[in-house]
């Protein structure tokens, strides 16, 4: 920590200056608390260099915001919002736009003490993470257009990531734009829109020919796939990316590499959003699937090969569908979960009910229903299929016709 703080508090109103300003009580003579308003708060924070900036919100929200765009500029304060209720809009609004903690205007004196010490101690932190920052950019670790690593460093970079953490669970995924979109893509605005949408522990890495890495650590493929949806949201305009995706597990750089790049020719080849790889112990067990006899004493593994499968492939299918026809599918409500029983996906509106499910009777095969209730409808199915068919390419091709029949029954 700096041997000297200043502290800038920043209002409108001067009564709320006066109360609060004898509340921020250090213990050392040398710490001091500016007073500031909005108009000279960007002047005032340059002369006191401080290390903590208070804003208090205006009744005008807009203006609030704008002043912590402007003060943000500045990467290693910190900046903490008082509010004078609690409104989750505003705070996640303030959040995006930079600050770094918020606390209730009428906090008690012993509170805000102890959100400024921690957050100079963060600010301190943060002076040393953008010094270290700069060597890595001046050493060609960090690409110092996107503020990514650069490829060649990444297999360090991952894999420290994994030793140092002990990490066992995650994910890691390639991305890339469509083939549409990667001639006329900015590599600054993707790499930009990769990092909005990481948390801290997140790494991102450029990878070779319009490729993107990403590692998730403690993320499973569902949380994966919302990373994917606000990269694409982020980036904005007329934009479609696709990724491959590989679990850590047990896996060193190289073969999660490997992995998510076939992956991602996959996604590519076949349009689709994501393909997940099949790890190496599903590929026995596929193989075991395809010679084994349908015997009582192999019942426990048909049932984990199920359990992956609905783990890796159905589950992650079903999360996806549903978000991407939700918005298509006007004035009908679509629903999906996963039970130890059965796997549902059902369609609801006025005119029709209908619904979409797995059902694993035991050894090789599962059981796909699909039924109706409602007029006109179309008629109810049944489809069998061995555990190795279970793919995500034939199980998005069963859903989507299910539901397209749907849509034209509505007609």
């Amino acid at each position: 920590m700096n041997s000297k703080n200043s502290i800038l508090l920043i209002s409108e109103d001067e009564n709320f200056l006066k109360i609060t300003e004898p509340k921020l009580v250090f213990l050392r003579s040398n710490d001091s608390v500016i007073c500031s308003n909005y108009k000279s708060a960007e002047a005032d924070l340059e002369l006191s260099g401080a290390n903590v900036v208070f804003i208090h919100q205006m009744p005008d929200i807009n203006k609030t915001l704008d002043l912590i765009k402007s003060i943000r500029i500045n990467k290693s304060l910190a900046i903490i919002l008082l509010v004078n209720s609690y409104d989750k809009d505003l705070i996640l609004s303030a959040y995006d736009c930079g600050i770094d903690d918020y606390a209730l205007s009428s906090a008690e004196n012993y509170e805000l003490v102890i959100r400024a010490v921690n957050n100079i101690k963060h600010s301190s932190i943060k002076k040393d993470a953008l010094r270290n920052n700069k060597i890595l950019k001046q050493i060609k670790v960090i690409d110092e257009l996107t503020e990514l690593y650069n490829y060649e460093y990444s297999s360090l970079v991952f894999e420290n990531a994994i030793d140092d953490n002990l990490l066992d669970n995650g994910i890691f995924m390639i991305v890339s734009p469509t083939e549409t979109y990667k001639l006329t893509f900015s590599q600054e605005k993707m790499a930009k829109s990769i990092l909005d949408s990481l948390r801290v522990d997140d790494i991102a890495a450029l990878g070779q020919s319009a490729k993107f890495y990403i590692l998730l650590p403690k993320t499973d493929l569902n949380g994966a796939i919302t990373v994917l949806n606000k990269i694409k949201a982020n980036y904005g305009d007329d934009f479609d990316i696709c990724a491959g995706i590989s679990s850590i597990e047990n896996r060193n750089f190289k073969d999660m590499e490997s992995d998510s790049l076939q992956a991602l020719s996959e996604a590519m080849a076949n349009n689709a959003f994501y393909i997940f790889a099949d790890d190496k112990e599903d590929d026995t067990l596929d193989e075991w699937l395809n010679i084994a006899s349908e015997s009582p004493r192999n019942y426990k593994i048909f049932k984990q090969m199920f359990n992956k499968k609905m783990d890796k492939v159905i589950s992650p299918v079903f999360y996806r569908l549903q978000k991407s026809w939700e918005e298509k599918l006007v004035g009908t409500k679509i629903q999906q979960y996963i039970s130890n029983d059965e796997c549902v996906f059902k369609l609801e509106n006025d005119k029709l009910k209908s619904s979409l499910r797995i059902v694993y009777p035991g050894f090789a095969k599962i059981i796909i229903t699909i039924s109706y209730e409602g007029l006109d409808s179309p008629e109810n199915k049944e489809i069998q299929l061995s555990l190795t068919k279970i793919t995500q390419k034939e199980l998005i091709s069963i859903i989507e016709n299910y539901i397209k029949d749907f849509k034209n029954s509505l007609l």
